[in-house]
């Protein structure tokens, strides 16, 4: 099936670049053999495109959403969970990630940038809409990030993570298949509910990809940007999904720790000053709060806000590295709990 978005010859991938795809599908393969334990959900079209619940119906886990964020970052990251049970610890639970290879792994791969939307009219019931993430983006490239990026994918099988509390409806996945160019039985969606802890665990693990972000914002060249590592506490999921997205958002705005490597000094200077979350004037109180004040509406929040709570950035040219920014983990155990309990 021929994609319906081709893209000029100027911005299209060498042909040795890596395939976020193909680099994702072997742990695709991973959730899909170890759905059960898991506690992943497997159903299958008509057409045989896989839907793999990991929240909505489905118990989800840990393991599997470090698994699913894996996916969403192409195949070219790593995420784990820590135990940080030291004392006085920011939170006794850490996500970790790192990648050799940010600016793909993060916006050409993991980043939410995909929208997708149907009215009750085509679903024939309720109005769907979902942002996509995940290796599936660089088939279809939708996105005008994708013409910065100046890179495009070709594979025969993709695979897209959904952030929404409901399955999609089939108008939804023909639209996925049109546009990536996939025949339905190489098409897997996942779905990961902000209020599951899957989800929980692969939004938090967008600490590094909410840092490149805010670098693009910046109008800081990405080709800049050559390592990123980063960390940020898993909060407990919350069974409402305003206060499970606040949760999540809060773990990267107020405790996510991010050391992005680059090549010029000055950039590094730039960044340690302008990268951090508190550069905003939204900066200090819960993302609920923030979210429900400015009546549910993300594009009425100052975009600065969207970033790690503090950050290294070293320099390549000079060896320095330049700190920013700090974590509020007073603010996250007033929200999160965490308070001692009375014998």
């Amino acid at each position: 099936m021929p994609s319906s978005n081709p893209i000029p010859e100027t911005a299209r991938q060498p042909a040795d670049a890596p395939s976020v795809n193909a680099l994702s599908e072997r742990l695709v393969t991973r959730l899909v053999d170890n759905a059960a334990r898991l506690g992943v959900a497997l159903s299958r079209t008509d057409g045989g495109t896989v839907i793999a619940d990991a929240g909505v119906a489905a118990r989800g886990s840990i393991e599997a959403g470090v698994l699913i964020a894996r996916i969403c970052m192409g195949g070219l990251g790593r995420v784990a969970v820590r135990a940080n049970l030291d004392a006085a610890p920011l939170w006794p639970t850490m996500i970790e990630v790192s990648t050799s290879s940010p600016v793909l792994a993060c916006l050409g791969s993991q980043y939410a940038g995909w929208s997708l939307a149907a009215t009750k009219e085509q679903t024939g019931g309720k109005k769907f809409f979902s942002l996509g993430s995940g290796p599936a983006r660089a088939l279809a490239v939708k996105e005008p990030l994708f013409d910065e990026l100046a890179y495009r994918d070709r594979h025969e099988r993709g695979a897209l993570v959904l952030e929404v509390d409901r399955l999609p409806p089939q108008v939804v996945i023909d639209k996925v298949l049109h546009d990536c160019g996939l025949a339905p039985d190489r098409l897997t969606l996942i779905v990961t509910p902000t209020q599951s802890v899957a989800g929980t665990v692969q939004v938090v693990a967008r600490v590094v990809e909410v840092a490149l972000h805010k670098v693009h914002v910046l109008g800081v060249p990405l080709d800049e940007v050559v390592e990123g590592v980063g960390s940020a506490p898993l909060p407990p999921p919350a069974p409402d999904g305003i206060q499970a997205m606040g949760r999540t958002n809060d773990a990267i705005l107020y405790g996510g720790r991010v050391h992005l490597t680059v090549r010029h000094d000055d950039v590094a200077r730039r960044l340690a000053d302008n990268l951090p979350a508190a550069t905003s004037r939204d900066y200090g109180r819960p993302f609920a709060d923030i979210f429900t004040a400015f009546n549910f509406d993300f594009y009425q929040i100052d975009s600065a806000l969207f970033a790690p709570a503090e950050v290294w950035v070293s320099s390549l040219e000079s060896g320095a590295t330049y700190h920013g920014g700090r974590v509020d983990g007073r603010l996250l155990h007033d929200q999160w709990g965490g308070q001692s309990v009375a014998a």
